[in-house]
């Protein structure tokens, strides 16, 4: 479960048969504090790379955008790939299955509610690293 804000502009792509997947980065921030003995322990940003399938990345498609603050749950996911130099890449992912918008709308149009649950992805989809 990770409560952040969207890093990047999401990018939707479809796949075999019209199936969306989308990828975005989300930032989660662990505020500053200090300690008993007076050591000051700095604001940590850490970055997600998060994964959207099927109706929830139809749902990202249309009304996520930069700058937005999301609450996502889902799955850890590391993924490989061999780079151009032939070496070993590793990335983790997070797939997201739920997803709820928490930033206000400015002109108080309310957009769809996001899907409770997304449907599972298929097994055998291969997908491109973005």
């Amino acid at each position: 479960m990770l409560i952040g804000n969207v890093g990047n502009e999401p990018e939707v792509k479809y796949v075999e048969q019209g199936v969306a997947v989308g990828s975005f980065r989300l930032a989660t921030t662990e505020r500053g504090y200090t300690l008993q003995n007076g050591t000051q322990v700095p604001e940590r940003t850490e970055w997600h790379n998060v994964v959207v399938w099927r109706r929830l990345a139809e749902t990202v498609e249309k009304y996520v955008h930069k700058g937005d603050k999301l609450y996502i749950e889902g799955q850890l996911r590391t993924r490989s790939w061999d780079d151009r130099n032939g070496i070993k890449r590793y990335t983790v992912e997070v797939w997201a299955d739920n997803m709820e918008m928490l930033t206000p709308r400015a002109n108080g149009a309310q957009p769809a509610p996001a899907p409770a649950a997304a449907e599972p992805a298929a097994n055998d989809v291969t997908v491109a690293p973005f």
